[in-house]
């Protein structure tokens, strides 16, 4: 039976530096919960420090866009900034990947942005 090959999820020449976090590179909303989840808070205090200072100049790459029609290292880079959203609040305020006093609660997103 043939390996699957994982896609590679590269980002615009500009965003070079921000490779190394391609496995934060996550359509959906479940599945950047889930790597919060899995994630050291010095993986996502990582993430956190070195994306943050990029945002604008990401969204203002990617704005250049037709949102309905992203070329994929554009959408790449977008779902690494939803990741970024991803890991604010267990960086800035929790300081831990789950949200505090919340037990075994668990939300399901049932509709996203589409990107």
């Amino acid at each position: 039976m043939a390996e699957q090959q994982a896609e590679t999820k590269t980002l615009p020449a500009e965003f070079a530096d921000l490779q190394r976090f391609s496995d934060w590179i996550l359509a959906t909303e479940p599945e950047r919960y889930a790597k919060r989840l899995a994630s050291s808070m010095d993986e996502m205090q990582d993430v956190y420090e070195t994306v943050f200072p990029r945002l604008q100049e990401a969204l203002d790459h990617i704005e250049k866009f037709d949102w309905n029609d992203l070329p994929d290292e554009q959408r790449h880079l977008f779902h690494l900034l939803q990741s970024l959203v991803m890991v604010s609040f267990p960086v800035e305020v929790w300081k831990q990947p789950r949200v505090p006093d919340s037990g075994a609660a668990y939300l399901d997103v049932i509709a996203e942005p589409v990107v």
